[in-house]
């Protein structure tokens, strides 16, 4: 399963792309959509929008593995997140992609196996499982490593698996 991962902004996403296949992750690219500051709203989801529809196009995911969004302290830079969000959201949608979304504490659970685990931790994990020389740059990029990976362990977990034939599961 191909999984890109997307850690959502508006100044700067997040992407990772993954190649999942059981109990193996391969990392196929990473990096950031960016749009310039000082930028009317609008240009800027279009640019979201237009990169992003590149990035699909491109590598050709199968699904995608979201962050959802938590307000903390300033509430306007978690609008316009969430606008970006959900430019991602529909470009997804469109190019036909099963979409997860996961809290950071998933995320942190998932790759590291503690959800409170500190963002060092996670970029230490990401590196390691994915036995790579270094975490990916910039931090935006090894996020939504990092969101794939969970989409990744989730997926092929078990539990998750068609035919699976377990009796104390709940799914």
């Amino acid at each position: 399963m191909r999984i890109l991962g997307l850690d959502p902004g508006i100044a700067t996403i997040g992407f990772g792309i993954l190649d999942a296949d059981r109990s193996r992750q391969r990392l196929v690219t990473c990096g950031v959509i960016t749009t310039p500051a000082h930028t009317p709203l609008t240009s800027r989801l279009d640019q979201i929008y237009t990169d992003l529809e590149e990035v699909i196009r491109t590598y050709h995911p199968e699904v995608m593995s979201i962050e959802e969004l938590f307000f903390y302290n300033n509430i306007t830079t978690g609008i316009s997140v969430a606008q970006g969000r959900g430019v991602a959201l529909l470009c997804a949608f469109r190019a036909g992609l099963s979409i997860y979304e996961y809290t950071p504490m998933q995320v942190k659970q998932a790759v590291v196996g503690y959800g409170l685990a500190e963002k060092k931790q996670v970029m230490d994990m990401v590196k390691r499982i994915l036995n790579l020389p270094a975490p990916p740059k910039p931090d935006d990029a090894a996020d939504a490593v990092a969101l794939a990976l969970c989409h990744a362990r989730s997926a092929t977990s078990l539990l998750n698996l068609e035919g699976a034939n377990n009796p104390c599961s709940t799914i």
